[in-house]
């Protein structure tokens, strides 16, 4: 069976795309897989597991909110983060764009994880702190929003996992193959059956039932027989 999904593991600044920017690195520095695109989006300043495929379906599957993989990120944050805000992060934030649904946040140690190039800049004389973070929506840069929003703002941001698929033991520009959950295979059935049967239902704005014509001799004789209005006699 032909694999039609990659892990990758994407580094700080490298654009989740193929197509460069400038002097933006992009993924065809790393990844030579034809046809592969990515599912979804991370940051160009965020690192971690990027998914791949090159089947439609399943990118849409993997990247739409709806059908809720969920994404749990490592989070380093400026400050040692407190039980109120993970709790405010737990409960939902009110952001520009809405409210966020609610998370999972918890406390973690500093996972042992490579360095970052360039190092994260920290100020002196005040503490960092790690978070598990698990979404389950798509805002714009919303983790980082989040903890700024809470008072801790995001210094470090690592993807860990989506839905079933984590890092592993992935460095930073490494990828590979990887099969899809009989779970996942299941769900891109059912999407494409959908499809299918929106595809071949009948349109329920199809066009009206065409009136029934009235030959032109018989409209002729209908417009003879009525009562022709009587004249005004005009005055002098």
């Amino acid at each position: 069976m032909p694999n039609h999904l990659i892990k990758f593991n994407k580094p700080f600044q490298v654009l989740s795309q193929f197509t460069s920017e400038g002097e933006k690195t992009s993924l065809a520095g790393f990844i030579d897989a034809p046809d592969f695109y990515s599912a979804g989006r991370l940051d160009y300043d965020s690192e971690g597991l990027l998914l791949l495929t090159n089947q439609g379906p399943l990118q849409h599957l993997i990247a739409s909110p709806r059908f809720k993989m969920p994404k749990t990120y490592w989070v380093q944050v400026e400050g040692d983060i407190s039980d109120q805000a993970l709790e405010q992060l737990r409960l939902g934030i009110e952001l520009k764009d809405g409210l966020t649904k609610p998370a999972q946040a918890e406390h973690m140690t500093e996972p042992s994880i490579w360095p970052r190039n360039p190092p994260v800049r920290e100020r002196k004389n005040i503490p960092t702190s790690w978070l598990s973070l698990q979404i389950q929506e798509g805002k714009n840069r919303q983790v980082r929003r989040m903890t700024a929003a809470v008072g801790f703002p995001t210094l470090r941001l690592i993807r860990y996992a989506i839905g079933p698929y984590s890092l592993d033991d992935l460095a930073p520009g490494e990828w590979q193959y990887t099969d899809t959950t009989s779970e996942l295979q299941h769900e891109v059935h059912q999407f494409e059956q959908q499809r299918k049967k929106q595809a071949t239902a009948p349109n329920r704005r199809g066009s009206r039932p065409e009136r029934s014509k009235v030959p032109h001799s018989k409209r002729m004789a209908g417009q003879s027989n009525r009562t022709q209005p009587a004249s005004r006699t005009r005055r002098k």
